[in-house]
C-alpha cells in the first residue's frame, strides 16, 4: 500500500539552506496536493542568561520583550513565505505556504520541530541544513541530525547544494 501525504511539516530557521527547502516542501505539496504548516523555533535562553536578564528587567517586561520578538519573527515570516511564492508562482499550481500554519516555538529546535510532528500528526517533515562541521555533522547539522535520529515520521533533509 502507498503512503498518503496530505500533512507536510517544514522546519525553518529562516536560513538560505531553509530556503532551499522550502522549494522541495512546496514542490512536494504541489504534486501530493498536501498542506504546509511552517514551523520556526527560537532557541531559549539559557538558565545563566535567564538570570542575568531577570536582574534587569522585571517578569512582565520580559514577556513583552519576548511577545514583541515573536510578533516580529512571525511578520519576517510571513513576509519570506509571500516573497517564496511570488517567486514560485509560475512553477507551481498555488503557493502551499498561503493555505496553512506558520508557527513560532521557543526552545530547543530538534524537540520542538519533534513534539510538532508527533502532536500535529504529519505526514512528513521536511527541514534544511547546513551539513558543515566537524566529521560527525559532516553530512548533517546537529538540529537535522536528531530530528532524523528521533523521528517516527519520515524526514526528507535538503542540503544546499555548492
Amino acid at each position: 500500500m502507498l503512503p498518503k501525504i496530505q500533512k507536510i511539516l517544514y522546519a525553518t530557521d529562516l536560513s538560505d539552506n531553509a530556503k532551499y527547502a522550502a522549494g522541495y516542501a512546496a514542490l512536494l505539496a504541489d504534486k501530493l496536493d498536501a498542506e504546509i504548516t511552517v514551523l520556526h523555533v527560537l532557541d531559549d535562553l539559557s538558565w545563566s542568561s535567564k538570570n542575568l536578564i531577570a536582574n534587569y528587567l522585571s517578569e512582565e517586561q520580559l514577556k513583552e520583550i519576548q511577545r514583541h520578538k515573536v510578533s516580529k519573527y512571525k511578520e519576517m515570516m510571513q513576509q519570506r513565505i509571500k516573497q517564496f511564492c511570488e517567486e514560485a508562482a509560475n512553477e507551481t499550481k498555488k503557493c502551499q505556504f498561503l493555505a496553512e500554519r506558520t508557527l513560532i516555538r521557543e526552545g530547543n529546535p530538534a524537540q520542538e520541530i519533534l513534539d510538532e510532528a508527533h502532536e500535529g500528526d504529519y505526514d512528513m517533515v521536511v527541514i534544511g541544513t547546513h551539513g558543515l562541521g566537524a566529521l560527525a555533522t559532516a553530512l548533517l547539522g546537529n538540529t537535522a541530525r536528531r530530528v532524523v535520529r528521533r523521528c517516527l515520521k519520515p524526514v526528507t533533509v535538503i542540503r544546499l547544494p555548492e
